[in-house]
C-alpha cells in the first residue's frame, strides 16, 4: 500500500526495524465502528548523507577561533616557555571541542521517522477522514514523553481495512536521537494509539468527549 499524504500537527518536541508493541496503561477505548489493528514506528536513515558536501562548513567566528589559536600556539613556541606553551595548547583544545559541538549541533538530522497505524471499519458507514494521536511515554513511571497528531484522508469501507503512514523528522520523543542510531533507544519507551475524531461520508462526525 502506497504511503498516504497526509496532514499533521506535531505536539511535542534503509528501515531501523519495526517496534514489538510495548504494554502499557490501558488506552481510551475504540471508538464505535472502528478497530485499531496495529501500530508502529521506525527509525529511517535521511538521504542527504549521500552527499559528501551537505555537511556544514567552518563559518566565520569558528575559523577566527582556530587561526587564533594557532597564533598564540606559534607566539608560545618561538618563546621557548614551556609553561605557556602548555597552557595556551590545552586552552586551544578545549576551544577545538566547543568548536566541534557546536559543528555537531549544526549537522541536519541523519534520521527520520515513520509512524503507522492499520485501522479496520467495522461499522456500517464509510469512513471520509480519520484522526488519531500516537502518544508514547515512559514504560517505568507511565508519564506521556512525547504525542503526535495526525490526520489520515482516504475512504474506509464498512469491512475494510485501512493502513496510514506518515514520514516526519521529528523522534517520537526528546530520548530519541535524531543525528545517531542508540540501540537500547527502545527499551523504556511506550507506544499508545488514540483516535480523536471520525468524519464519515455521510457528513456525520464522531468526536472523542
Amino acid at each position: 500500500m502506497k504511503p498516504l499524504a497526509l496532514a499533521f500537527l506535531l505536539i511535542t518536541t534503509a528501515t531501523i526495524g519495526a517496534h514489538a508493541q510495548t504494554a502499557a496503561p490501558p488506552p481510551p477505548e475504540n471508538p464505535p465502528g472502528l478497530q485499531v489493528v496495529k501500530y508502529s514506528w521506525s527509525k529511517e536513515r535521511i538521504g542527504w548523507e549521500g552527499n559528501p558536501f551537505s555537511g556544514p562548513v567552518e563559518n566565520f567566528d569558528q575559523m577566527r577561533v582556530r587561526t587564533r589559536n594557532e597564533k598564540r600556539i606559534n607566539d608560545a613556541k618561538r618563546e621557548g616557555n614551556a609553561i605557556d606553551l602548555d597552557r595556551v595548547t590545552r586552552e586551544a583544545k578545549a576551544d577545538a571541542a566547543n568548536v566541534q559541538e557546536l559543528r555537531r549541533q549544526q549537522q541536519p538530522p541523519r534520521y527520520g521517522f515513520m509512524y503507522k497505524v492499520s485501522v479496520r471499519n467495522t461499522g456500517t458507514k464509510a469512513i471520509k477522514s480519520l484522526d488519531w494521536d500516537h502518544v508514547f511515554f515512559d514504560t517505568d513511571t507511565k508519564a506521556e514523553t512525547g504525542r503526535h497528531q495526525f490526520t489520515g484522508d482516504e475512504k474506509i469501507a464498512p469491512g475494510k481495512q485501512k493502513e496510514f503512514s506518515v514520514f516526519v523528522s521529528s523522534p517520537p520523543s526528546s530520548t530519541i536521537s535524531v543525528h545517531k542510531l542508540q540501540k537500547r533507544e527502545r527499551d523504556t519507551l511506550g507506544e499508545s494509539i488514540v483516535v480523536m475524531r471520525i468524519v464519515y461520508a455521510d457528513g456525520s462526525v464522531w468526536q472523542r468527549p
